[in-house]
């Protein structure tokens, strides 16, 4: 089965839950949505002080967004806003987390998995690889990547696009008293992981910081709006066979 539509989730309101699989021991969890078939997953990671791990790899791509803190990973530290995109196979260098960090962490194709490598396996997408801080190192684009008919206010950085399958990942920004009123929905599935800032939308009201949703196709969603800056990230928008 593809995931089940949730809207709206706060994680805020969720306790944490200790990870007992090997390469994530001392970091902790919450399941923001699931594919009970294939183990795919968007998660809430919180990585606690001393948390290590050795170089290793997994057999799902993987995406990273870091909310709050530092990672070191090899000889780089990854500070708030970091995105990685790790495709499967590819061996992330060792990390190391002083104080803590919060993570969003997606695994696109399985359940989380790690196998202890310094090396890429052969069939690793070595190309694919992404590592930047959106914050710092991206300018903000009109919404035209996304949509030709978005309202004037609205702000995005693209941070991963999958030419074959047309997915993509990307923050979105609304301006204060931004405005949308029309009613759509998509030929794909779409999640949303409020970074900060509320927004309101017709469903469900309020939408605070922590807030989360999965959508899956031909749901109709709008309108939306927002009193002040609200950003948030779009981990996922998956093209459904």
């Amino acid at each position: 089965m593809t995931r089940p539509h949730i809207e709206p989730f706060i994680e805020l309101n969720e306790d944490y839950k200790k990870f007992k699989i090997p390469g994530f021991i001392g970091a902790d969890y919450k399941t923001l949505s699931l594919d009970t078939d294939k183990g795919a997953c968007s998660l809430k990671v919180r990585m606690n002080a001393g948390f290590k791990r050795p170089p290793g790899l997994s057999y799902s791509d993987l995406e990273i967004f870091v909310l709050t803190g530092e990672v070191k990973i090899g000889g780089d530290t990854c500070a708030e806003g970091h995105y990685l995109f790790v495709p499967a196979g590819i061996a992330l260098e060792a990390m190391e987390v002083a104080d803590g960090c919060e993570l969003i962490m997606m695994y696109n194709d399985s359940e989380p998995s790690f196998e202890e490598s310094d090396a890429n396996h052969d069939l690793a997408l070595k190309e694919g690889f992404i590592s930047v801080n959106s914050y710092t190192d991206m300018p903000w684009q009109g919404g035209s990547i996304v949509s030709p008919s978005v309202a004037t206010g609205l702000f995005l950085k693209l941070l991963h696009f999958d030419p074959l399958t047309e997915a993509m990942t990307f923050l979105y920004c609304m301006s204060p008293q931004y405005m949308q009123d029309n009613i759509s929905y998509h030929d794909c599935a779409e999640e949303s992981y409020h970074i900060w800032g509320s927004s309101w939308m017709m469903q469900f009201g309020e939408l605070p910081t922590g807030g989360y949703f999965w959508r899956p196709p031909y749901i109709n969603h709008g309108s939306f709006r927002s009193k002040i800056i609200v950003c948030m990230l779009f981990p996922l928008l998956v093209i459904e066979d």
